[in-house]
């Protein structure tokens, strides 16, 4: 028997007021990409036209280096899958229009959506951006148009969310998640991160821990919105571009708030289009800019242009495929126990299941390969995922 200094009734007294730490990881599929397209314009083959002008656009000289096959499978996801999240956008991009009109795309666009789902063309997620809550006529307007919506959606998709933007406080999540009370049902929301408010707060602290528990458990991810954001640090129109360190600032921040979360990131979009004569110039972009947000641990950004998809999977594929033999080797000699040169720990484990769960969902890798090259099936990847949260 080992001799000990401490009773075991005075550690438990002590211990007893810890809180068990809970940590969750995102469920089911992350989009790659949310694809914002103003109400107005929101028209039954939108999808389609957006897959069709993105094949379209297709110039592989243009393009930046590609490892072989990349562009094959970009090819083959714009004519099978060319949006993974549609977002019906009633804010920026959508402009002030009459009443009437906002009336009549919240009822069309809603109705267009039940169609969607049911002839089975909806995207695998989708949902719509309502106005802000910036101003009084702003928030009436916005709950408006969303009352309208789902009053006529005859049933909510999987996968729909509503992109609740430039949020400043948190009496604004709180009022926001007990309107989608009303209405019943597990409403969900994604809270656009695109205000220097929403970093740091009045008091100087964290704003995003706060706005998640606001949520009560709505609030399933936060988007970056690189021109607000930059804007609202007082940057020139030439520095308002997702490289900024101001946007590394904020996008950390939003990384270590929605840590062991269950909440998802998104990164904001470019303006710069691959159009015209700067068809070569938007892709370059592009590409670079999503390549920068996957290495840095944002796997989803937005698209506001149909050619930006080719650049949008381009880079994804890329980079998952670029992984593929580093990282599943890694993966195998942690589930084989088996000395590889690098010791690596649960979490990590954790990480390279996840890129390779995101791999299959976006169709970069397929289950095959994947299990060929690390030794488990999807399920296997997880469960290891879930075990090791």
């Amino acid at each position: 028997m080992y001799r000990t200094s401490l009773s075991p009734e005075d550690v438990a007294a002590l211990t007893a007021r810890l809180s068990t730490v809970e940590r969750s990881w995102p469920v089911g599929r992350q989009p790659v990409h949310t694809c914002y397209v103003p109400a107005g314009r929101v028209i039954a083959s939108t999808v389609a036209d957006w897959g069709r002008e993105a094949l379209e656009s297709i110039e592989p000289d243009l393009l930046p280096d590609l490892p072989d096959g990349v562009l094959d499978r970009v090819e083959a996801k714009l004519r099978r899958e060319p949006v993974e999240d549609l977002r019906i956008d009633f804010e920026d991009g959508y402009g002030a229009p009459e009443d009437d009109v906002e009336d009549m795309d919240a009822e069309s666009t809603a109705h267009l959506v039940s169609r969607w789902l049911a002839d089975g063309t909806v995207p695998p997620s989708i949902g719509l951006r309502v106005k802000s809550f910036d101003t009084p006529e702003l928030r009436e307007r916005g709950l408006r148009t969303l009352d309208i919506f789902l009053t006529a959606l005859e049933e909510v998709p999987p996968g729909f969310t509503i992109t609740f933007p430039k949020v400043t406080s948190v009496d604004q999540v709180e009022v926001f998640a007990d309107v989608l009370d009303l209405f019943g049902g597990d409403l969900k929301f994604e809270i656009q991160v695109e205000t220097t408010q929403s970093i740091v707060d009045a008091e100087g602290r964290l704003a995003i821990p706060r706005f998640i528990a606001a949520g009560r458990g709505k609030v399933t991810g936060l988007h970056f919105g690189t021109y607000d954001y930059t804007a609202g640090c007082g940057l020139s129109a030439a520095q308002q571009h997702l490289a900024h360190g101001a946007c590394d600032f904020a996008r950390h921040v939003m990384q270590v708030s929605a840590a062991g979360t269950g909440v998802r990131l998104s990164d904001g979009s470019t303006n710069v289009l691959p159009v015209g004569d700067g068809k070569q110039h938007g892709w370059d972009t592009h590409y670079r800019l999503t390549r920068r947000s996957l290495e840095n641990g944002f796997y989803q950004g937005w698209d506001l242009h149909p050619a930006q998809l080719v650049t949008r999977y381009a880079a994804v594929y890329a980079f998952y495929r670029e992984g593929l033999e580093a990282d599943a080797a890694r993966l195998k000699s942690y589930v084989q126990r088996v000395s590889g040169g690098v010791l690596d720990e649960p979490a990590t484990a954790q990480a390279l299941s996840a890129f390779f769960l995101r791999a299959v969902d976006c169709g970069a890798l397929d289950p095959v390969e994947v299990q060929v090259a690390t030794g488990l099936d999807e399920s296997g990847l997880r469960n290891l995922v879930a075990r090791s949260s």
